[in-house]
Protein backbone atom coordinates (compact mmCIF):
# COMPACT_ATOMS: atom_id res chain seq x y z
CA UNK A 1 0.00 0.00 0.00
CA UNK A 2 1.41 3.34 -1.07
CA UNK A 3 1.08 5.63 1.95
CA UNK A 4 2.13 8.67 -0.01
CA UNK A 5 -0.56 8.07 -2.65
CA UNK A 6 -3.22 7.66 0.03
CA UNK A 7 -2.05 10.85 1.72
CA UNK A 8 -2.14 12.76 -1.54
CA UNK A 9 -5.64 11.43 -2.33
CA UNK A 10 -6.90 12.21 1.20
CA UNK A 11 -5.41 15.69 1.01
CA UNK A 12 -7.09 16.31 -2.34
CA UNK A 13 -10.45 15.06 -1.06
CA UNK A 14 -10.18 17.08 2.14
CA UNK A 15 -9.23 20.15 0.16
CA UNK A 16 -12.17 19.65 -2.20
CA UNK A 17 -14.61 19.11 0.70
CA UNK A 18 -13.17 22.09 2.56
CA UNK A 19 -13.56 24.31 -0.47
CA UNK A 20 -17.13 23.04 -0.89
CA UNK A 21 -17.94 23.86 2.74
CA UNK A 22 -16.25 27.24 2.46
CA UNK A 23 -18.10 28.01 -0.75
CA UNK A 24 -21.40 26.90 0.84
CA UNK A 25 -20.74 29.14 3.86
CA UNK A 26 -20.00 32.09 1.60
CA UNK A 27 -23.11 31.34 -0.48
CA UNK A 28 -25.24 31.10 2.68
CA UNK A 29 -23.87 34.35 4.11
CA UNK A 30 -24.24 36.27 0.85
CA UNK A 31 -27.69 34.76 0.22
CA UNK A 32 -28.95 35.72 3.68
CA UNK A 33 -27.64 39.26 3.26
CA UNK A 34 -29.35 39.54 -0.11
CA UNK A 35 -32.62 38.22 1.33
CA UNK A 36 -32.43 40.75 4.17
CA UNK A 37 -31.64 43.53 1.68
CA UNK A 38 -34.53 42.44 -0.57
CA UNK A 39 -36.88 42.43 2.44
CA UNK A 40 -35.85 45.99 3.35
CA UNK A 41 -36.34 47.22 -0.22
CA UNK A 42 -39.72 45.48 -0.41
CA UNK A 43 -40.84 47.00 2.91
CA UNK A 44 -39.96 50.52 1.69
CA UNK A 45 -41.73 49.91 -1.63
CA UNK A 46 -44.88 48.67 0.10
CA UNK A 47 -44.78 51.61 2.51
CA UNK A 48 -44.73 54.03 -0.44
CA UNK A 49 -47.83 52.31 -1.81
CA UNK A 50 -49.67 53.03 1.49
CA UNK A 51 -50.78 49.42 1.81
CA UNK A 52 -52.38 48.14 4.99
CA UNK A 53 -49.79 47.01 7.56
CA UNK A 54 -51.21 43.48 7.66
CA UNK A 55 -51.18 43.04 3.88
CA UNK A 56 -47.62 44.34 3.55
CA UNK A 57 -46.57 42.00 6.37
CA UNK A 58 -48.09 39.02 4.56
CA UNK A 59 -46.34 39.92 1.30
CA UNK A 60 -42.96 40.40 2.97
CA UNK A 61 -43.25 37.13 4.95
CA UNK A 62 -44.23 35.16 1.84
CA UNK A 63 -41.36 36.56 -0.27
CA UNK A 64 -38.86 35.94 2.54
CA UNK A 65 -39.94 32.30 2.95
CA UNK A 66 -39.75 31.67 -0.80
CA UNK A 67 -36.27 33.22 -1.04
CA UNK A 68 -35.02 31.11 1.87
CA UNK A 69 -36.34 27.95 0.22
CA UNK A 70 -34.60 28.94 -3.02
CA UNK A 71 -31.35 29.50 -1.09
CA UNK A 72 -31.56 26.05 0.54
CA UNK A 73 -32.21 24.41 -2.85
CA UNK A 74 -29.21 26.28 -4.30
CA UNK A 75 -26.99 25.03 -1.46
CA UNK A 76 -28.12 21.44 -2.02
CA UNK A 77 -27.38 21.81 -5.74
CA UNK A 78 -23.95 23.22 -4.86
CA UNK A 79 -23.18 20.00 -2.96
CA UNK A 80 -24.35 17.91 -5.90
CA UNK A 81 -27.75 16.89 -4.51
CA UNK A 82 -30.32 16.32 -7.25
CA UNK A 83 -32.78 19.17 -6.78
CA UNK A 84 -35.58 17.44 -8.68
CA UNK A 85 -35.46 14.64 -6.12
CA UNK A 86 -35.48 17.25 -3.38
CA UNK A 87 -38.52 18.90 -4.93
CA UNK A 88 -40.36 15.56 -4.94
CA UNK A 89 -39.41 14.97 -1.31
CA UNK A 90 -40.52 18.49 -0.46
CA UNK A 91 -43.89 17.90 -2.12
CA UNK A 92 -44.36 14.60 -0.30
CA UNK A 93 -43.35 16.24 2.97
CA UNK A 94 -45.80 19.05 2.27
CA UNK A 95 -48.63 16.55 1.90
CA UNK A 96 -47.66 14.80 5.14
CA UNK A 97 -47.36 18.09 6.99
CA UNK A 98 -50.68 19.23 5.52
CA UNK A 99 -52.42 16.15 6.92
CA UNK A 100 -50.74 16.45 10.31
CA UNK A 101 -51.15 20.20 10.58
CA UNK A 102 -54.59 20.60 9.07
CA UNK A 103 -55.58 22.92 11.91
CA UNK A 104 -52.64 25.23 11.24
CA UNK A 105 -53.40 25.26 7.52
CA UNK A 106 -57.03 26.10 8.31
CA UNK A 107 -55.81 29.01 10.43
CA UNK A 108 -53.51 30.11 7.59
CA UNK A 109 -56.34 30.00 5.04
CA UNK A 110 -58.60 31.92 7.43
CA UNK A 111 -55.84 34.48 7.89
CA UNK A 112 -55.69 35.02 4.13
CA UNK A 113 -59.46 35.60 4.02
CA UNK A 114 -59.24 37.99 6.98
CA UNK A 115 -56.69 40.04 5.05
CA UNK A 116 -58.86 39.98 1.91
CA UNK A 117 -62.25 40.58 3.55
CA UNK A 118 -60.86 42.93 6.23
CA UNK A 119 -63.59 42.60 8.90
CA UNK A 120 -61.21 44.50 11.19
CA UNK A 121 -57.76 46.10 11.20
CA UNK A 122 -55.01 46.74 13.73
CA UNK A 123 -56.28 49.16 16.39
CA UNK A 124 -59.97 48.19 16.12
CA UNK A 125 -61.91 47.26 19.27
CA UNK A 126 -63.70 44.00 18.53
CA UNK A 127 -65.25 40.84 19.87
CA UNK A 128 -63.82 37.97 17.82
CA UNK A 129 -63.48 34.28 18.63
CA UNK A 130 -65.11 34.89 22.00
CA UNK A 131 -62.49 37.50 23.03
CA UNK A 132 -63.15 41.23 23.40
CA UNK A 133 -60.33 43.71 23.06
CA UNK A 134 -58.14 45.78 20.75
CA UNK A 135 -56.48 44.18 17.72
CA UNK A 136 -52.70 44.55 18.11
CA UNK A 137 -51.46 42.16 15.41
CA UNK A 138 -52.92 40.02 12.61
CA UNK A 139 -50.58 37.09 11.95
CA UNK A 140 -50.39 34.23 9.48
CA UNK A 141 -52.05 31.77 11.86
CA UNK A 142 -53.48 33.81 14.72
CA UNK A 143 -54.66 37.27 15.69
CA UNK A 144 -53.38 39.00 18.82
CA UNK A 145 -55.98 40.84 20.91
CA UNK A 146 -55.24 43.01 23.96
CA UNK A 147 -58.20 42.71 26.34
CA UNK A 148 -59.44 45.72 28.38
CA UNK A 149 -57.63 44.34 31.47
CA UNK A 150 -54.38 44.40 29.42
CA UNK A 151 -54.03 40.66 28.83
CA UNK A 152 -52.51 39.66 25.48
CA UNK A 153 -54.64 36.91 23.92
CA UNK A 154 -53.82 35.06 20.70
CA UNK A 155 -56.83 33.59 18.90
CA UNK A 156 -56.60 31.20 15.94
CA UNK A 157 -57.74 32.82 12.69
CA UNK A 158 -60.00 29.88 11.87
CA UNK A 159 -61.89 30.30 15.15
CA UNK A 160 -62.30 34.02 14.46
CA UNK A 161 -63.60 33.54 10.92
CA UNK A 162 -65.96 30.70 11.88
CA UNK A 163 -67.58 32.74 14.67
CA UNK A 164 -69.44 36.04 14.86
CA UNK A 165 -67.29 39.19 14.68
CA UNK A 166 -68.37 42.43 16.34
CA UNK A 167 -66.34 45.48 15.32
CA UNK A 168 -67.09 48.35 17.69
CA UNK A 169 -64.76 50.71 15.81
CA UNK A 170 -66.43 50.49 12.39
CA UNK A 171 -69.29 52.90 13.11
CA UNK A 172 -68.65 56.51 14.17
CA UNK A 173 -70.45 56.13 17.53
CA UNK A 174 -72.02 53.54 19.84
CA UNK A 175 -74.71 53.48 22.53
CA UNK A 176 -74.08 53.12 26.25
CA UNK A 177 -76.84 51.00 27.84
CA UNK A 178 -77.59 51.71 31.51
CA UNK A 179 -80.52 51.11 33.86
CA UNK A 180 -81.93 53.44 36.55
CA UNK A 181 -84.25 52.03 39.22
CA UNK A 182 -87.01 54.28 40.57
CA UNK A 183 -89.23 53.85 43.60
CA UNK A 184 -92.98 53.47 43.12
CA UNK A 185 -93.54 56.87 44.70
CA UNK A 186 -91.07 58.76 42.46
CA UNK A 187 -92.31 60.80 39.50
CA UNK A 188 -90.82 59.11 36.45
CA UNK A 189 -91.49 62.16 34.23
CA UNK A 190 -89.34 64.36 36.47
CA UNK A 191 -86.60 61.70 36.53
CA UNK A 192 -86.64 61.39 32.74
CA UNK A 193 -86.47 65.16 32.27
CA UNK A 194 -83.57 65.56 34.72
CA UNK A 195 -81.53 62.75 33.15
CA UNK A 196 -82.07 63.89 29.56
CA UNK A 197 -80.95 67.41 30.43
CA UNK A 198 -77.87 66.40 32.44
CA UNK A 199 -76.74 63.50 30.21
CA UNK A 200 -76.21 65.88 27.30
CA UNK A 201 -73.72 67.83 29.42
CA UNK A 202 -71.44 64.86 30.16
CA UNK A 203 -68.10 65.27 28.32
CA UNK A 204 -67.86 63.28 25.06
CA UNK A 205 -71.60 62.50 24.89
CA UNK A 206 -72.63 63.35 21.32
CA UNK A 207 -75.75 65.39 20.65
CA UNK A 208 -76.89 63.50 17.54
CA UNK A 209 -78.46 61.14 18.26
CA UNK A 210 -79.59 62.67 21.54
CA UNK A 211 -79.48 60.65 24.79
CA UNK A 212 -82.53 58.42 25.29
CA UNK A 213 -84.28 57.99 28.65
CA UNK A 214 -87.60 56.17 29.06
CA UNK A 215 -89.37 53.49 31.06
CA UNK A 216 -88.06 50.08 30.07
CA UNK A 217 -89.89 47.77 32.49
CA UNK A 218 -91.41 47.42 35.94
CA UNK A 219 -90.41 45.30 38.90
CA UNK A 220 -91.44 45.00 42.55
CA UNK A 221 -89.38 48.10 43.47
CA UNK A 222 -90.90 50.36 40.81
CA UNK A 223 -90.28 51.48 37.21
CA UNK A 224 -86.89 50.85 35.59
CA UNK A 225 -85.57 53.53 33.24
CA UNK A 226 -83.42 52.79 30.21
CA UNK A 227 -80.62 55.39 30.13
CA UNK A 228 -78.85 55.47 26.76
CA UNK A 229 -76.33 58.17 25.86
CA UNK A 230 -74.26 57.92 22.67
CA UNK A 231 -70.51 58.48 22.32
CA UNK A 232 -67.48 57.58 20.24
CA UNK A 233 -65.98 54.17 20.91
CA UNK A 234 -62.80 55.55 22.49
CA UNK A 235 -64.89 57.37 25.14
CA UNK A 236 -67.22 54.47 25.95
CA UNK A 237 -66.03 53.65 29.49
CA UNK A 238 -65.60 57.28 30.50
CA UNK A 239 -69.21 58.00 29.50
CA UNK A 240 -70.39 54.74 31.09
CA UNK A 241 -68.96 55.58 34.51
CA UNK A 242 -69.87 59.28 34.34
CA UNK A 243 -73.48 58.45 33.43
CA UNK A 244 -73.78 55.97 36.31
CA UNK A 245 -72.44 58.59 38.71
CA UNK A 246 -74.85 61.14 37.25
CA UNK A 247 -77.87 58.87 37.85
CA UNK A 248 -76.92 58.43 41.51
CA UNK A 249 -76.28 62.13 42.14
CA UNK A 250 -79.33 63.36 40.21
CA UNK A 251 -81.79 61.12 42.03
CA UNK A 252 -80.26 62.08 45.38
CA UNK A 253 -80.49 65.81 44.64
CA UNK A 254 -84.11 65.41 43.46
CA UNK A 255 -85.03 63.77 46.76
CA UNK A 256 -86.20 60.49 45.26
CA UNK A 257 -86.69 57.76 47.81
CA UNK A 258 -84.36 54.79 47.70
CA UNK A 259 -86.14 52.01 45.79
CA UNK A 260 -87.17 48.97 47.77
CA UNK A 261 -89.33 45.97 47.04
CA UNK A 262 -92.93 46.29 48.26
CA UNK A 263 -95.07 43.28 49.13
CA UNK A 264 -98.75 43.53 50.11
CA UNK A 265 -100.12 40.78 52.33
CA UNK A 266 -103.84 40.01 52.55
CA UNK A 267 -105.21 38.18 55.57
CA UNK A 268 -107.69 35.66 54.25
CA UNK A 269 -110.48 34.88 56.76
Amino acid sequence: MDINAIAVTATAIATQVGLKILGAAVLWFVGRRLIHFTGSILSKALARQSLDFTISGYIKSTVTVLLNIALIVALLGFFGVETTTFAALLAAGGVAIGVAWSGLLANFAAGVFIVILRPFKVGDFVTAGGVTGTISHIGLFGTTIDTPDNVQTIVGNNKILSDNIQNFSSNPYRRVDLLAQLDHGSDHNVAISILKDRLAKIPNVIQTPAPEVDILQFNMAGPVLAVRPYCHNSNYWQVYFDANKLIRESFGEAGFAAPGQHVMLHNAQ
